[in-house]
């Protein structure tokens, strides 16, 4: 049983933790709790897992190889209140804008039919968390993210999409700007949530084409003009009171459900 807090192992799993410069250099993140667990089992990418001592007293069952990990260190390896008793060292998936649009992920479904939640300097771990586990939710095909949107592998983006992590498509792409440009001549309809929008929300829905992408901007600033201006529409989401804009994840909810209700 690991009982101290200066033993190897747990010095590695904490840096995996809190550096994301480890987790990159490593290829490999951190995940909690049984059911996350199960589903990095199901994708094949499992390295190694961890279990509380009071965990393993409770589950013969759930991750038989795990090492066992006294109740205390575990506590502060997972720095949450309440531990869920397992951790799992896992891969990272790996996705491409080229598999994307090849068809690679979703059973090859042609190029100008995909659809799309994209994110630009989206920096909230909640909201990042929410978004891709509610992308799964409205039948999206992938997230693409610029470079400026928070590390998806953060513990507190995993925890939060509750297992989608190894479901859910998502990218991050160098050139934010190139990559709008190309997505548009693959057939994909971009639509910029923007305060200045002209067109209601409700276009996401009404309009006919087979392929469609929304974007999302930072929580505090939303999107650069730039990215906006490169949009096919532009769309607002009205607001009552004094109210001056939704939550990044809950705006993102909005439109991808009304991309899923064009689909209906």
């Amino acid at each position: 049983m690991i009982s101290s807090l200066h033993n190897e192992k747990v010095k590695a799993l904490m840096a995996l933790m809190n550096k994301p410069r480890e987790r990159k250099e490593r290829g490999l993140f951190i995940c909690e709790g049984p059911k996350v667990y199960l589903e990095a089992v199901k994708a094949g990418l499992v390295d190694s897992v961890y279990v509380s001592d009071s965990f393993r007293g409770r589950n013969d069952d759930i991750a038989p190889e795990a090492e066992i990990m006294s109740d205390d260190v575990f506590e502060k390896v997972s720095g949450t209140v309440t531990p869920q008793g397992v951790l799992t060292v896992t891969k990272m998936p790996e996705y491409t804008l080229e598999g994307l649009l090849s068809g690679k992920y979703k059973g090859d479904r042609p190029k100008d039919t995909l659809n799309l939640i994209i994110l630009e300097d989206v920096r909230d771990p909640g909201n990042i968390g929410t978004i891709i586990r509610t992308a799964e939710g409205a039948g999206m095909d992938a997230v693409i993210m610029s470079q400026g949107c928070v590390d998806v592998f953060n513990p507190k983006v995993v925890r939060s999409t509750m297992g989608t992590i190894f479901r859910m498509p998502f990218i991050y792409v160098k050139d934010f700007q190139g990559t709008l440009d190309e997505l548009q001549k693959a057939g994909t309809r971009l639509y910029a949530a923007y305060l200045p929008g002209s067109e209601d929300y409700r276009a996401v829905s009404n309009e006919d084409y087979a392929g469609k992408g929304v974007i999302i901007g930072n929580e505090a600033n939303g999107l650069t003009r730039e990215t906006a201006e490169k949009a096919d529409v532009r769309v607002r989401i009205p607001m009552d009171g004094k109210v001056e804009s939704l939550n990044a994840a809950v705006a993102a909810s909005l439109l991808m459900y009304e991309i899923r209700r064009s689909r209906a």
